[in-house]
């Protein structure tokens, strides 16, 4: 009986053991982790204002942000590289290069949101930036009353500059003439 009840606690112990060592595990941060990510807290903070400059910047100033290097992950613009035959930076350079200086719509394009900041959440963990942006359109259901929906953007930082994009674009369907 006393063998058992060894045997028992013993095992008891063990899981407990198992079950705290779980626990304490820290959970995996990232999917595709850089080697070494060791960031400071300062690194972090100076990785989110160069993600944040990209949608602050336009032309020349937004095309200075990215690395040679850049890795692209939005659909439309992987089609755009490929079909011209391009680099996915080259495809960013031409892109934002070709933009106009000015923002917003001109006159007569009906009622406009209210200007706000379309940075929702901004979050850094080692060399990943994310920007979950707040963004109004108009209400098809109620003219002239907007509702809010939320994208988000993600960049790798390294050395400063922008090497990789992801959001959640899609292709549009082609439309067919009927």
């Amino acid at each position: 009986m006393r063998l058992k009840n060894a045997l028992l606690t013993g095992s008891v112990t063990a899981l407990l053991g198992a079950i705290s060592a779980l626990a304490q595990q820290q959970p995996a941060v990232q999917a595709n982790p850089t080697p070494g990510c060791a960031s400071t807290t300062a690194q972090l903070e100076v990785n989110k204002k160069v993600a944040m400059e990209f949608f602050r910047t336009r032309g020349a100033e937004r095309v200075a942000l990215a690395d040679p290097g850049y890795k692209q992950h939005n659909p439309e613009f992987k089609r755009r590289a490929a079909e011209n035959k391009v680099s996915d930076y080259e495809e960013f350079k031409a892109a934002f290069l070709s933009q106009p200086q000015g923002q917003g719509a001109g006159p007569g394009a009906g009622p406009m949101p209210q200007r706000g900041n379309p940075f929702e959440i901004v979050t850094a963990e080692c060399d990943i930036v994310t920007i979950v942006h707040k963004m109004l359109r108009p209400d098809p259901t109620a003219e002239g009353k907007f509702y809010e929906f939320f994208t988000f953007d993600t960049f790798r930082v390294k050395d400063g500059k922008l090497t990789e994009h992801w959001d959640g674009s899609m292709i549009p369907p082609v439309r067919r003439a009927q």
